[in-house]
């Protein structure tokens, strides 16, 4: 499906891009989102500021690594943590501009998922944002993703109950752009505000 570039995409296209973001990654995995980001923030000719990202697996760690040093990349600091114990995070890493996530909230379990939320909210500045990229509930991500992954799957109504819950003061849902439409099939794009 393209999901990196597709990713990109919609960073190239954000609002919220500006030169020196403080940015946290929350789940990064092999590091999709960050470097979707940390791509659209060259293109578009802005300083990025600091740029974290923490995950639980240390293999997926290694990945990202690996790939941070195929690519030439630096600045990138990562770190091994779960987003249920952000105590765990080194102790500068808070007060956020901007934190992303990417297809990891949907393997917390399903009565922790407002806890995720609040947890990531509680590292945001006070004008800071939110933007989750998350697999929608409908038949063919029930079947791929829900079944095969054992993820959970969110309605809209779901997501705006959750983001409400967490103390978010506003949820909102995004499209994808054009250039990547395709993965509209797959998630939801909430952006929430402090």
């Amino acid at each position: 499906m393209r999901y990196p570039q597709g990713l990109r995409e919609v960073f190239l296209a954000s609002p919220l891009l500006r030169s020196g973001l403080r940015i946290l990654d929350a789940g990064c995995g092999s590091g999709a989102v960050s470097l979707a980001v940390r791509d659209a923030l060259v293109r578009r000719a802005l300083t990025p500021g600091a740029l974290h990202a923490f995950d639980l697996t240390p293999a997926m760690l290694d990945e990202f690594r690996a790939t941070m040093r195929r690519r030439g990349i630096d600045g990138i600091e990562l770190a091994r943590a779960n987003v249920l114990e952000l105590d765990a995070l080194p102790a500068g890493w808070a007060d956020y501009d901007l934190v992303v996530s990417g297809s990891m909230l949907e393997y917390v379990p399903r009565d922790r998922f407002v806890d995720a939320l609040r947890g990531l909210r509680a590292r945001l500045r006070a004008d800071g944002r939110f933007v989750l990229f998350i697999t929608r509930r409908n038949l063919p991500m029930r079947l791929l993703i829900g079944v095969w992954w054992a993820s959970n799957l969110y309605t809209r109504a779901e997501l705006r109950q959750a983001f409400h819950a967490a103390g978010f003061s506003q949820a909102t849902f995004r499209q994808f752009p054009l250039a990547a439409r395709r993965l509209a099939l797959w998630g939801h794009i909430v952006e929430a505000q402090r």
